[in-house]
């Protein structure tokens, strides 16, 4: 009797060979045996060899075009620049590759929804690394939201602040390639985050501010040192999204701002029943003025990278798994461009 054949890999091929393609990307498929990362490619060739040569890659490109017409991927990893994420999507769906792209989406919400539209056109897998949704804090807290633990959760608040955390690397100050700041670079995840927990309530207006006060100022800090006069993003945003169900959520961002803390990433929800904070997962409430911790994680779980891409690889071998998929990306990239409106005119933005 003939013994069943052994499923050849997925054969991945990754686009851009910066610092998230190493570590995280290229890092996680070398993990599993049913995957073969066949080919890198970055506008710098050499910088391509030699990711190539760090992660044992057969081949290295410059063009993203020759790379996918050679290598016959089934995956692709987009880890290019914000302003490059919808040509280098859309150029793997249209090859027949399933596709897993760094946040944010794109630079627009035009951009997303090409996006979206050409994954359901193609049937194939488009997902973004949204990884602080598949930590398992957050799916603890959003299993409590299910079973009804929090009751209605009416304010949300949504932290990503850094004392002196400007990016030295990559190009996390240019708007032009980057598409804007602390809002769409590090904002952006702690906004997934809380509205993945929430369900994804409909949003009915939203308002904000944004300021370049320091970024332009300073020239270096926690993340080594910058050009000030090329500082052409905002350095803080803050906003309050408004949902149809009457719920509001604050989301505060920064690059650079005078707090104690170096950092503070978390989201807090306050609900009827119910409050809890995110990182670590904590779910109290009160009783007669004193706090009643109901359930707690001692520590974050530090390895959301890994599930994310876990969850993607899973998905594409059609295991039922959740991913962040390509409808949730354009909502949220419209959330991002709403707030931006929003703090440009100085005036609120309705969404519905």
């Amino acid at each position: 009797m003939m013994s069943a054949s052994t499923p050849s890999p997925l054969r991945v091929a990754i686009i851009g060979a910066g610092q998230v393609a190493d570590k995280v990307h290229a890092s996680y498929y070398a993990t599993r045996s049913d995957v073969q990362m066949v080919a890198v490619m970055d506008s710098r060739l050499e910088q391509a060899q030699a990711f190539a040569q760090r992660h044992a890659i057969p081949s290295a490109w410059q063009d993203v075009h020759d790379m996918l017409r050679a290598v016959k991927a089934d995956v692709v990893s987009v880890c290019s620049p914000n302003r490059f994420h919808v040509d280098h999507v859309l150029a793997a769906l249209a090859a027949g590759c399933h596709v897993m792209c760094e946040k944010p989406p794109a630079m627009t919400p035009q951009q997303a929804d090409q996006m979206r539209i050409a994954a359901r056109r193609t049937g194939k897998v488009l997902a973004y690394d949204f990884h602080h949704r598949f930590a398992r804090d957050t799916q603890l807290l959003r299993e409590a939201v299910l079973k009804g633990t929090f009751g209605e959760i009416y304010f949300t608040t949504a932290q990503a602040l850094r004392r002196c955390g400007v990016p030295g690397w990559g190009v996390f100050t240019n708007k032009s390639l980057q598409g804007g700041g602390p809002l769409i670079d590090i904002g952006i995840h702690m906004l997934d985050a809380a509205m993945y927990v929430l369900g994804f309530p409909a949003v009915k207006r939203v308002t904000a501010h944004s300021f370049q006060k320091l970024g332009n100022r300073k020239n270096c800090g926690q993340f080594g040192e910058w050009d000030p006069a090329q500082f052409t993003v905002e350095d803080a945003l803050f906003g309050t999204i408004e949902f149809c169900n009457g719920g509001v959520l604050r989301l505060d961002t920064s690059f650079v701002l005078n707090i104690r803390e170096q950092s503070i990433m978390n989201v807090s929800f306050c609900g009827e029943k119910a409050g809890a904070t995110l990182f670590p997962a904590h779910i109290y409430n009160d009783e007669g003025g004193i706090l009643r911790t109901i359930t707690q994680r001692e520590e974050a779980d530090d390895q959301r990278h890994l599930r994310s891409m876990e969850a993607f690889v899973r998905h594409v071998m059609g295991e039922p798994v959740m991913i962040a998929d390509a409808e949730q990306g354009w909502v949220i990239q419209q959330l991002v461009a709403a707030l931006y409106e929003a703090a440009e005119k100085g005036e609120s933005v309705t969404l519905c």
